[in-house]
């Protein structure tokens, strides 16, 4: 397996300035334009020029004296004192955002006067006849001329990708309703959108359509995870593998019904994992780990993090092998929080949830979608963050109001004419910028507010730089059947001992049993933590007395761990666990002798205690005996 360099290391690095504005990639060198890119750097410039004109005249009355209420209270907020908050152990001074009591009180009067405002333009907000137009607007002025006239000069085929968009209004509202192409890049998205839709008919409709627009929206760089592909083909086959596992029934049941604006969808494929890493760890949960497949959602899947990635300081990863990923070697021993963060991302990223990266100044965590609302995982709060390049509070703000198609169209209007008029941008959650940009700020909390959307908070941040849990784990029980809990002896003298059958099948924090990925069998798992995991007991009736070859059939992530058996109370055996890369596989026969009638089996697993989970046990009578 490839390694691509992808993931960093260490925490320090994935600390992002606070200020970090949402397209902070927008600024490429100036393109060098042809002659004939410089014709059509003109066209565009014309038809942004006559769109921005038509949107200024779209400008509707406002009461002067709502207006000047409005703005004078943003001077107040903008003055609010800042506290000091203590945020994973350090000060941090804050001004603006719900962190702020007096900020939060003082933002609920500039709101109630922006409500005051925005009930005087609802003909204007709910005109849907003009959508198209602002949102061509929007679109031009984000590409800019030169960006679109740099792609359309490479040839025939990229100025039809460039035509292709501006002369379909219906695809130019979905693509600014979704926040547009990532750095401005359009013609590389409509080439990323144009190669799916070749690649299968399925993305033309429904959600397939929505999830392919989303993800060609996101990666819009010459090139997608792999470097020696390009984006467009990357693309293409990291759809092809989803749609597969979305068949194969292996993607959560949630990733067909996103919903909402289908923002959401632009965040299920990874941002820097490759598909031989996806492939493995849907491998690995779904084996060794399917309870996790079936937790609450803020815990779904990344709960693996805290169950096999320990948090550990000074790891040396140099002497492991060197064919195994990344991904792979945060397994065998742990990591401190970056990797821990890159692995409950992927784990989110492989089952079809979306992620990003959530990092804060000297941390690394990472954020995911649930049905209630995007939560930080493993980290502090979204006001201490950014996520997908841009302040961590706008982030959520922007994920809730994209689960309101309608009200959100409002939020979007207000905004393009904002730019038509030249506006200056938002700053300070709400407290400065121009008067119909801060108007579609206000219009986004008063969209939450209306529809009672709530803060789902985070989830784990105790864990960012620990093992320790603030409150225990909750241990849920199964229920077993008979035939889950019977040891059988098959025709060829075969002694099958499934791990239902044990004395005791009470679920702790070190033993758990548990159904299979299709729910028909039921395998126990070896918990990581703990240095005296608990025993495995069972009783077993041999037929006679005899020799007999024992192998159980286990799912391991780490390397070097043995299982020990203690045979009638007196016989100890040592069984080499083999690693398993997530893939089930027997261990090494071993020899075993058993007395006719009741033999007393003890298993558990040597410290220090690796996970481990275990399918069955097999006594074959041994040739000869």
């Amino acid at each position: 397996m490839k390694n691509y360099g992808f993931i960093k290391f260490a925490c320090i690095a994935a600390g992002l300035l606070m200020s970090t504005p949402a397209f902070a990639a927008e600024n490429p060198p100036p393109a060098v334009l042809t002659p004939n890119g410089k014709q059509l750097e003109a066209y565009y410039g014309k038809m942004l020029a006559d769109l921005r004109e038509t949107v200024k005249r779209l400008e509707p009355k406002v009461d002067e004296k709502k207006k000047v209420e409005f703005t004078g209270l943003l001077g107040a907020l903008e003055n609010v004192p800042p506290v000091t908050k203590t945020v994973m152990g350090k000060e941090v001074v804050v001004k603006h955002g719900p962190d702020n009591p007096a900020f939060v009180e003082k933002q609920k009067e500039v709101l109630a006067a922006a409500r005051l405002v925005l009930k005087d333009i609802e003909t204007f907000l709910a005109n849907e006849q003009e959508q198209a137009l602002m949102a061509k607007f929007a679109l031009l002025s984000h590409a800019t001329p030169e960006r679109l006239a740099a792609f359309a000069q490479q040839g025939e085929e990229e100025k039809a990708l460039i035509d292709k968009l501006l002369n379909d209004d219906k695809l130019i509202v979905q693509v600014m309703t979704m926040e547009g192409a990532t750095g401005g890049n359009y013609g590389q998205a409509m080439r990323n959108y144009t190669a799916i839709r070749k690649a299968t008919e399925r993305s033309h409709e429904g959600f397939f359509q929505v999830w392919a627009l989303a993800a060609s929206l996101q990666y819009t760089d010459e090139t997608y995870v792999y470097p020696e592909i390009p984006a467009a083909e990357s693309l293409v086959k990291y759809y092809l593998n989803y749609l597969k596992a979305f068949d194969d029934g292996i993607l959560d049941p949630a990733f067909s019904g996103l919903g909402g604006t289908g923002w959401d969808y632009r965040f299920v494929f990874p941002d820097s994992y490759t598909l031989e890493d996806i492939d493995w760890i849907r491998k690995v949960i779904r084996n060794y780990r399917p309870d996790l497949t079936r937790l609450d959602y803020d815990w779904r899947y990344c709960r693996i993090v805290k169950s096999d990635v320990p948090y550990v300081m000074g790891v040396d990863r140099s002497g492991m092998p060197a064919e195994l990923s990344n991904i792979q070697k945060f397994f065998l021993e742990g990591g401190i929080c970056g990797p821990r963060a890159f692995v409950g991302q992927l784990s989110c990223y492989a089952f079809g949830i979306p992620a990003r990266r959530a990092p804060s100044p000297g941390h690394a965590a990472m954020a995911r979608w649930t049905p209630d609302g995007w939560t930080t995982v493993f980290g502090p709060h979204f006001a201490f963050c950014n996520v997908n390049g841009q302040p961590g509070l706008e982030f959520l703000l922007m994920s809730q109001c994209h689960r309101q198609p309608e009200p959100y169209r409002q939020v979007l209007k207000c905004g393009w004419l904002g730019s038509a008029l030249g506006e200056k941008e938002v700053t300070g959650f709400g407290s400065g910028g121009g008067f119909w940009k801060l108007l579609a700020f206000y219009r986004k909390l008063a969209l939450v507010e209306d529809a009672a959307i709530k803060d789902v908070g985070v989830t784990g941040e105790e864990l960012a730089e620990s093992n320790e849990e603030a409150a225990p784990e909750v241990v849920n029980q199964i229920e077993l059947t008979d035939a889950q809990k019977t040891i059988t002896i098959g025709e060829d003298g075969v002694i099958t001992i499934p791990p239902g059958a044990a004395e005791s099948t009470v679920n702790t924090d070190k033993l758990s049993f548990m159904h299979s990925i299709d729910g028909s069998d039921v395998q126990v798992h070896y918990a990581l933590s703990g240095a005296r995991p608990e025993m495995l007991k069972y009783k077993v009736e041999a037929p006679a007395d005899g020799r007999y070859e024992l192998t159980a059939e286990v799912c391991t992530v780490t390397m070097g761990r043995e299982f020990m058996l203690r045979l009638n109370r007196r016989t100890l055996v040592d069984i080499a666990l083999p690693y398993t890369k997530g893939e089930w596989a027997e261990t090494k026969p071993v020899t075993v002798d058993l007395k006719k009638g009741a033999n007393s089996f003890q298993f558990t697993v040597k410290a220090p205690n690796k996970g481990l989970t275990l399918r069955n046990f097999k006594l074959k009578p041994a040739s000869g005996r």
